[in-house]
């Protein structure tokens, strides 16, 4: 188990690596499926397009919704390759940690010329 602060580096490491490899204009995607591969070689825990039901009034609905990954059972990580971040991604990320009931949150856009410009970390 890790502790979030140094999960969170871990995968913005990993992030930046294959941000490095494959540079900013593929589809979400495609960077999701490399941040997969870049954590499993870092024997670091993850799930991919995790389920996330809504609970209204009681009453465990499937919408449809996914995480994009769940790090270590800790961290929500929501991808985008979008030209620039905007407030509706940071409520999106904010309302998965909600429904979720986990604390912390990685926003990352790979469209950017340098992935530090794209990243956002959030503590609900």
């Amino acid at each position: 188990m890790y502790r979030d602060a140094d999960l969170t580096n871990y995968i913005i490491e990993a992030a930046i690596e294959v941000h490095r490899g494959l540079g900013p204009g593929l589809l979400e995607s495609a960077y999701e499926v490399c941040l997969a591969r870049e954590l499993e070689d870092r024997n670091i825990p993850f799930e991919r397009q995790k389920e996330l039901p809504v609970i209204y009034k009681g009453v465990v609905l499937d919408i449809g919704y996914r995480l994009d990954i769940l790090v270590d059972s800790k961290v929500v990580v929501e991808l985008k390759s979008v030209d620039s971040l905007l407030p509706i991604h940071e409520a999106q990320l904010l309302t998965y940690l909600k429904l979720s009931g986990k604390q912390t949150g990685l926003l990352l856009n790979f469209n950017c010329r340098l992935l530090k410009d794209g990243l956002k970390r959030l503590v609900l």
